[in-house]
């Protein structure tokens, strides 16, 4: 019974071994990146990005605990902007800080406490193409440790990957409606100028 123990407990020791092994293999940094091209010029998707209480609308974590405890300080939008939140293990607990913002780049500084502790660069770029503009949404994270253990069994650039994909669509939606809103009134307003010209011409 003792010997049968034994091995077990060797075999596991071995396991763990092999599991931290591996990981001491993982890069220092992660770089995670995805991009997608939206109907809407760079103007009409950066205030959607430079003031955090439009995250609410098309960030993917906003949408996983609504409860979630949020605290905005400093400026409403650009640099100085700040956001934090606290919220289930979906979404953990950290803070964002803009620290440079163009009209087509954004950048900064993300602050994860929980589940674990690390600092990651973010940028977001939207580059004209046409009337349509492609928006990237680049994170290079310090890969504590821990994280490095959790890439053995699962690749953070698919799992974070997911995420940005699934944000960067409900940006698009979002720019894209807003787009077309401000597009409405001066269809409106060209379409009563039409009827304008044909009353005189009637009336003439």
């Amino acid at each position: 019974m003792k010997k049968a123990i034994a091995i077990v407990v060797g075999v596991i020791l071995l396991a763990v071994g092999a599991i931290l092994g591996i990981a001491a293999t993982k890069p220092d940094v992660v770089h995670v990146e995805r991009s997608l091209t939206m109907n809407a010029p760079p103007a009409e998707i950066h205030p959607q990005i430079n003031n955090y209480k439009n995250w609410m609308a098309w960030s993917p974590w906003e949408k996983q605990d609504p409860n979630m405890k949020r605290t905005y300080s400093g400026p409403e939008s650009g640099v100085g902007a700040k956001y934090a939140w606290e919220g289930n293990d979906n979404v953990g607990t950290g803070d964002m800080e803009i620290t440079s913002s163009e009209p087509q780049e954004i950048k900064l500084n993300l602050h994860f406490v929980k589940p674990f502790e690390g600092m990651s660069k973010v940028t977001f770029s939207m580059v004209p193409q046409g009337e349509a503009t492609k928006v990237t949404w680049a994170m290079d994270g310090e890969n504590a440790f821990p994280c490095k253990v959790m890439q053995v069994f699962m690749s953070m650039d698919d799992c974070c990957g997911k995420e940005f994909e699934k944000g960067l669509a409900s940006l698009k939606t979002v720019s894209e409606s807003s787009q077309t809103a401000k597009g409405k009134p001066s269809e409106e307003k060209a379409d009563t100028k039409t009827e304008e010209k044909k009353e005189t011409a009637n009336n003439g």
